[in-house]
């Protein structure tokens, strides 16, 4: 999974106005869990455009002031209800050998015979949550519909695979091949066509 890194600084008092100040300043708010307590730190607001505005998942290096570096990954953000700007910030640290729960996109290669046939592919599940150890985080769920014809489907215990657990039941459909509204007309209609002509 690829890595991203956020500059931070840690925060000398925590409370109400203290991160209001930091918020006014342009800064984020942030805490990072896992370790003996938590560590609370604060990072420039520009520093989290890669992280947050993506549908990628990222691990984090955060890198502090002390020279100190922390592997991380985000576990949540909070938006302002009006401005949508981020207000806080929660990470979780990352250990070599400890298993991590995220989520990933899923993304398909291929074409599929069924959409060459007027079908159209549908998304059940866009993103799918995954639990591996750090080093088996993979950037995305890659499904090959290659093979796919009209009506087919892909369920999660075709996806099932040794470095990471999917935390999906198998019986979850993620992408389909429906009929497509104008295929569903052309067929009834060429299908209205043959009776008439068999007349």
């Amino acid at each position: 999974m690829k890595s991203l890194i956020i500059k931070g600084s840690k925060r000398e008092s925590v409370g109400k106005a203290a991160s209001k100040a930091l918020r006014n300043a342009g800064r984020v708010p942030c805490v990072l869990y896992g370790g003996d307590e938590p560590m609370h730190f604060h990072a420039d607001e520009r520093e989290f455009k890669d992280l947050i505005y993506t549908p990628d998942t990222h691990t984090v290096v955060i890198e502090l002031e002390d020279g100190s570096k922390h592997e991380a990954i985000m576990q949540d953000v909070q938006f302002h209800p009006v401005t949508d700007r981020i207000l806080h910030v929660d990470f979780y640290r990352l250990y070599p050998d400890k298993e991590v729960t995220v989520v990933v996109p899923v993304k398909t290669k291929g074409i599929a015979p069924g959409v060459v046939k007027g079908g159209k592919l549908f998304y059940n599940e866009r993103k799918l949550r995954i639990r591996a150890i750090p080093a088996n985080l993979p950037d995305y769920v890659e499904i090959d519909i290659s093979n796919l014809d009209l009506n087919d489907k892909v369920y999660v215990s075709e996806l099932r695979n040794d470095k990471y657990k999917i935390l999906h039941p198998d019986n979850v459909v993620v992408v389909q091949i429906k009929m497509s509204r104008a295929a569903i007309k052309a067929a009834q209609e060429a299908a209205k066509a043959e009776k008439e002509a068999e007349k």
